[in-house]
């Protein structure tokens, strides 16, 4: 990252460090930070603010919101076990009188995943004092916020699109088989939800659930059946932020954090992928009583000998435990396409300017 060094009357330099776990080379930023001293230090410094620019980030994260989430008690290990039952059949044959018929067997499938630790951490100088209002603090305690969640939100996506359940644009059997004109289309779309009621896949509140990326977005609202649907249905109520529709029994919903397969498509086409989604189809843990995300502060002083002259402070967050785990592979379908559109968009690969 190039440095930053901000110049404003009464402010002084601090550096910043933000820390990756076995990382050998630490981000070091230097910038400009009110150290609230004088008449200043118990009101915002809006001045200063005003000239923090908004991040660039993802809007919404999707992919953890339609999980089933199991709490893990404290203390239990690092590996939980989702449990599923077997489908039973319609008893079709009457029964006989004084005659005991035969039962149907219990069979439950153990779906074992091992949990992992994912956390960051930003140290900031004794020039910062953490009990004055100042803007950098507020906005890279948010900032933190939005980058553990997002963490979360690429873990489960990754783990959903690694799926065996897929299907092609265009009639392919293969991504690298996918060109320029392998468009998504709505009835790709039906196909698929056909597929799924096929396999008794349960819905999510009665429709199935797509998860699509903006470039695919575009190329549906360009297609005339979606286009005519879309004009009859347009007044049903969202169920969940981003739903840009509820057509053929499926909501789509836009994701900001899409997955693509960069130039893996028919010479170098950009494929993105889609989801769609049945009720049960994945799950994602969290430690009982903690929620998802701790946030953690520590003060100066707070390492001891590590820290002899109290010059270091930080603020961060932990996940002690996560995990997303596929439970139902028919209730997961990956759609691949190449969206008109498919280079102008890529999912999080880096640091957003």
């Amino acid at each position: 990252m190039i440095p930053l060094t901000v110049k404003l009357h009464d402010f002084l330099p601090v550096n910043i460090q933000q820390f990756n776990t076995g990382a050998t080379n630490p981000l070091n930023t230097t910038g400009s930070i009110n150290t609230g001293e004088g008449s200043l230090a118990t009101k915002p410094q809006a001045f200063y603010d005003r000239r923090l620019l908004e991040i660039r980030r993802p809007r919404e994260f999707f992919h953890r919101k339609l999980a089933q989430v199991r709490d893990m008690p404290k203390n239990y290990g690092d590996t939980v076990n989702f449990r599923r039952i077997r489908r039973l059949q319609p008893a079709l044959e009457p029964l006989t009188e004084g005659v005991t018929p035969e039962g149907d067997e219990a069979q439950v499938t153990a779906i074992s995943a091992t949990t992992s630790q994912y956390g960051k951490y930003m140290i900031f100088t004794d020039v910062v004092d953490f009990q004055s209002v100042d803007p950098i603090l507020a906005e890279y305690n948010e900032e933190q916020g939005h980058q553990a969640n997002e963490t979360l939100d690429i873990v489960v996506r990754e783990e959903l699109h690694a799926g065996s359940n897929v299907f092609y644009a265009g009639g392919h059997t293969s991504r690298e088989a996918l060109t320029v004109s392998d468009h998504p289309t709505i009835d790709d779309f039906r196909k698929m939800r056909l597929q799924m009621k096929s396999n008794h896949v349960p819905t999510i509140n009665g429709k199935y659930v797509a998860l699509v990326s903006p470039a695919v977005v575009m190329d549906l609202m360009d297609d005339e059946k979606f286009v005519k649907a879309y004009e009859i249905a347009q007044n049903a109520k969202p169920f969940i932020d981003g739903e840009i529709a509820d057509l053929y029994g499926i909501k789509f919903v836009e994701v900001d954090n899409p997955k693509v397969f960069a130039g893996e498509g028919a010479e170098g086409a950009d494929v993105h992928s889609s989801l769609l989604l049945g009720r049960q189809a994945y799950g994602i843990t969290r430690i009982k009583g903690q929620g998802d995300i701790q946030n953690i502060t520590k003060a100066l002083g707070s390492a001891g000998t590590d820290d002899p002259l109290n010059q270091r402070q930080s603020i961060g967050w932990k996940v002690n435990a996560f995990v997303a785990k596929r439970l139902d592979e028919a209730a997961i379908i990956r759609y691949e396409s190449v969206p008109k559109n498919a280079s102008s968009f890529y999912a999080y690969e880096g640091e957003h300017a």
